[in-house]
C-alpha cells in the first residue's frame, strides 16, 4: 500500500480538532499555559520595570559625574587652562563638561558690610546648572544675556545667609567694587553642595568687572557610565597638560557600583523566576496531552484502522500541543503585558516591557508545546489498532 502524507494545512486542520471538539478542555488547558506565560512576563517586566526606575534615581546621584580640581597650596599656584571645559569636552566618552572658578571677590548686602567668609563668589558658565541637574527655584539662570551683566545667581544656602527670599523687586548685592543684581535663586544641588554656598556670575561679566582672569578652579563633567574610569585616567592631563600630578579628579560615586550590582542581581532574578514558570506551564500542558491520549484510545484506534501511520498519529497530537501551548501563550503574553504596565503605572515606574519577555512569551510556549507534546504523541503512537479499539 502506498503511504498517503499529510499537508501541513491537513495536519494542523487535524490538530485543531481534539480543541474544536472539546473547547471547554482546551479552554481550561490553554488556561493553564496562560497563567505560566502570564507570570513570566510579569517576573520579567516588573522587575525590568523596577530596575529601570531605580537606575533613574541612581542616576540622579552622579554615577557619571566627575570633577576636576586643582591640588591646593601649591607654589606657584597650580591653575587649568582657560579652555579647560573645552579640552575636556573633547574627550571622547565625555558628554558634557562645564568649568566654575573662584573670583575671590567680597560679596555683601551692602557697601559697608563683609559676607565673603560664608559665601563665595563664583564665576560660572551657563552649561553647569543643566550638567549638575540643578534647579532654579526662583527667578532665572545666567543665561546667555544675563552673563554679560552685572547679574548674580544664589545657591540655596547663600540665599538664606544673605536673607535673600526671592528675586522680585531686583534686591543688590555689593560683589567686589560694584553692585549686582539678583536674578536668581536655585534648589539645593546633591551633586555639588558647594554651589549651595556660591553666588554665580556671569563668566564674561567676572572678566569685566571683578579682574578675574579667565581660568577655572573647578571643571564638572558628564561621561558615558561604561568609560567612567578611563576618562578619570585621561582627565588630568587633558585639563592641564605638563603638570597632571596637581589635578584631583573626584572617584566614580559609590551608586555606580551600586548600580552595576544591582543590574546583576536583577539579571539573575529575570532568569530564575522566568525558569520556574515556564516549568509550572510545561508540566500542565504535558499532564493535559497524556490525559487526551488515554480518552482519545478508540479514536486513535479508529484512525489506525482506517490506515493512519505512527508517524500520523504522532505528528497529530504533537500539532494539538503545539497549538494548545500557542494559544495559551500568545493570551498568557497579552495578560503578562497587561498586568506589567498597570503595576508600573500605579507605582509610578517607567512601563517597561523587555523584548525577551514577549520573544520569551511566544517562543517558551512554543518550546513548552514541543517537549510536553513528545511523550503522548509518542504514547498514542505506540497504540496498535486492536490494542486501541479494544479499549473502553
Amino acid at each position: 500500500m502506498r503511504t498517503t502524507r499529510l499537508s501541513l494545512t491537513d495536519l494542523l486542520a487535524l490538530g485543531l480538532v481534539g480543541l474544536r471538539v472539546r473547547r471547554a478542555r482546551a479552554a481550561l488547558s490553554a488556561l493553564g499555559i496562560s497563567i505560566g506565560i502570564a507570570t513570566m512576563v510579569v517576573v520579567m517586566g516588573i522587575p525590568a520595570a523596577s530596575e529601570q526606575a531605580l537606575m533613574r534615581d541612581l542616576a540622579k546621584l552622579g554615577t557619571n559625574l566627575l570633577q576636576a580640581s586643582a591640588l591646593p597650596d601649591q607654589q606657584p599656584p597650580a591653575a587649568f587652562d582657560e579652555h579647560a571645559s573645552e579640552m575636556a569636552r573633547r574627550i571622547g566618552p565625555v558628554t558634557d563638561a562645564a568649568a566654575v572658578a573662584n573670583t575671590r571677590s567680597t560679596i555683601a548686602r551692602n557697601d559697608r558690610a563683609d559676607n565673603s567668609a560664608a559665601t563665595t563668589v563664583l564665576a560660572a558658565q551657563p552649561r553647569l546648572l543643566d550638567l549638575l541637574d540643578g534647579h532654579v527655584r526662583s527667578g532665572r539662570w545666567l543665561d546667555a544675556p544675563t552673563a554679560r551683566f552685572p547679574a548674580v545667581v544664589l545657591g540655596a544656602e547663600a540665599a538664606g545667609r544673605l536673607g535673600i527670599e526671592t528675586p522680585a523687586g531686583g534686591p543688590q548685592l555689593f560683589i567686589g567694587r560694584r553692585w549686582f543684581t539678583v536674578t536668581g535663586i536655585l534648589d539645593p544641588v546633591p551633586l555639588a553642595p558647594e554651589i549651595d554656598r556660591a553666588a554665580l556670575v556671569g563668566w564674561p561679566t567676572a572678566q569685566r568687572e571683578l579682574g578675574f582672569d579667565g581660568r577655572p578652579t573647578v571643571v564638572y563633567m558628564r561621561c558615558d557610565e561604561p568609560a567612567v574610569e578611563a576618562v578619570r585616567e585621561v582627565l588630568p592631563a587633558t585639563v592641564m597638560p605638563g603638570r597632571a600630578g596637581l589635578v584631583r579628579v573626584t572617584r566614580p560615586s559609590d551608586a555606580l557600583a551600586a548600580k552595576r550590582t544591582t543590574e546583576t542581581t536583577f539579571s539573575a532574578l529575570f532568569l530564575g523566576l522566568a525558569g520556574v514558570a515556564l516549568l509550572v506551564g510545561g508540566i500542565g500542558v504535558a499532564n493535559t496531552m497524556v490525559i487526551s491520549v488515554l480518552e482519545r484510545r478508540r479514536e486513535i484506534g479508529l484512525r489506525r484502522a482506517l490506515g493512519a501511520h505512527r508517524g500520523q498519529i504522532r505528528a497529530q497530537f504533537l500539532a494539538e500541543s503545539v497549538a494548545l501551548s500557542l494559544l495559551g501563550g500568545v493570551v498568557g503574553t497579552l495578560l503578562g503585558v497587561a498586568a506589567t504596565v498597570g503595576y508600573a503605572a500605579h507605582q509610578d515606574w517607567p512601563p517597561v516591557i523587555p523584548p525577551a519577555a514577549l520573544g520569551a512569551g511566544i517562543g517558551g510556549a512554543l518550546l513548552v508545546g514541543v517537549v510536553a507534546g513528545v511523550y503522548p504523541s509518542m504514547r498514542a503512537a505506540r497504540l496498535t489498532p486492536t490494542e486501541a479499539l479494544a479499549s473502553t
